[in-house]
């Protein structure tokens, strides 16, 4: 083989992110003409707050948009610090916060440090697929372990304590998770983070969704395992996906080394993005997001009972985000054909599961409720006339 055509082999073990191909498929539909209804992709409706966007024009109108520190602008560090105790109960030191150039430079950043050659990260099956790809970009292992309706679809520290090898480097989970929806019980964690301590491992916890929780209190990691590695966002719960700004919080002894990788992987973070999210802790930005949360609440309880109405089955009822992940199995044993005919069929665009796994994956669907409660109506409508 010609050595300009070869590339490396961590390319071909790499999946398609499916519901972009969804995506490109429905936007076909809609330039021929047809209505689609989008259950797919995972970003909020909701246009950024009126004051982030006003807060982004006065810094760049005043010129202060050349680079910042990798670490972040220090008065964002200092207002994630001070969010956590405000709406956490939490105590964090500024100097523990990086910011980032999105959460998935977060998650990057993360495992660039802790992930050797062949070293293997602990993780759900279902879950978010870009962090089985971080993982084996830096030749590690990325160690599904499935999981069901019994645990929530989360990892439990009896999994993590049967699936830890000598090879095990760390355990990553989510919640509220992508695509499930669901939390890990507050004593669930608590044990989970004694096992990985207790096995000289590493904690990562996506919080990315945890700003949208529903019908309990949110509570960090962090609340109950200090030394864990937090990583959270600007994308969901403060509208900001295209603005690309997160964060981590990470144990203090790391940070210098954190701050390394990221001078050279991105430099700094966008700095009029970071101007304007300092406006997302002010009284009036949380007035809107925290009325946008009790929106995307309502979604969930229209869309959940019609989707089970419908026939999907849906045994764990989601507490944060804005997904359902559904069994779809009823309809068939092939969630992409599914996908697709659903799509052609009635409009409507969603997920198939083998985006985020591969247990039970052809048996289920992702639902996101990121549009408003009339077009979710018309979705609701259409797949049940479609699949009746």
């Amino acid at each position: 083989m010609d050595s300009r055509t070869r590339i490396a082999a961590r390319v071909a073990e790499i999946e398609p992110f499916h519901v972009m191909e969804v995506q490109t498929a429905a936007r076909a539909l809609e330039a021929a003409g047809r209505s689609v209804i989008h259950l797919e992709i995972g970003e909020p409706d909701f246009p950024t707050p009126q004051p982030v966007l006003d807060a982004a024009q006065r810094a760049i109108a005043g010129g202060g948009i050349y680079y910042t520190s990798a670490l972040g602008l220090p008065e964002l560090r200092e207002a994630i610090a001070a969010h956590y105790a405000g709406h956490y109960g939490v105590r964090v030191s500024p100097e523990r916060v990086i910011v980032t150039a999105g959460s998935s430079a977060a998650l990057l950043l993360v495992m660039a440090l802790l992930v050797g050659r062949d070293e293997r990260i602990l993780l759900a099956d279902p879950g978010y697929p870009c962090n089985r790809t971080f993982v084996r970009l830096l030749e590690g292992e990325a160690a599904g372990i499935p999981v069901g309706p019994d645990t929530r679809y989360q990892l439990t520290a009896d999994l993590v304590e049967r699936h830890w090898t000598p090879q095990t480097r760390g355990v990553l989970v989510a919640t509220p998770s992508n695509p499930t929806g669901t939390t890990i019980p507050h004593d669930e964690m608590r044990k989970i983070a004694a096992a990985v301590a207790h096995r000289g491992g590493c904690l990562i916890v996506d919080e990315i969704y945890l700003g949208l929780t529903y019908g309990e209190r949110p509570r960090s990691v962090l609340d109950y395992a200090d030394d864990a590695f937090v990583v959270s966002s600007f994308s969901k719960y403060f509208n900001m996906t295209g603005w690309r700004l997160g964060w981590i919080v990470a144990p203090e002894r790391h940070v210098r080394d954190l701050e390394k990788l990221a001078q050279n992987l991105y430099i700094s973070p966008a700095t009029p993005s970071q101007r304007a999210a300092l406006a997302c802790f002010t009284p009036e930005t949380a007035a809107i997001v925290e009325a946008r949360r009790r929106s995307f609440e309502a979604r969930r309880d229209l869309l959940l009972p019609a989707l089970r109405d419908i026939g999907f089955a849906v045994p764990v009822t989601p507490t944060g985000g804005f997904f359902i992940y559904a069994d779809c199995s009823r309809f068939g044993d092939d969630s992409e054909r599914f996908c697709r005919d659903v799509l052609e069929g009635a409009g409507v665009a969603c997920t198939p599961g083998i985006d985020f796994g591969i247990h039970r994956a052809r048996h289920h669907v992702r639902f996101a409720y990121t549009i408003d409660e009339g077009k979710l109506s018309e979705g609701i409508a259409r797949m049940r006339s479609f699949l009746s």
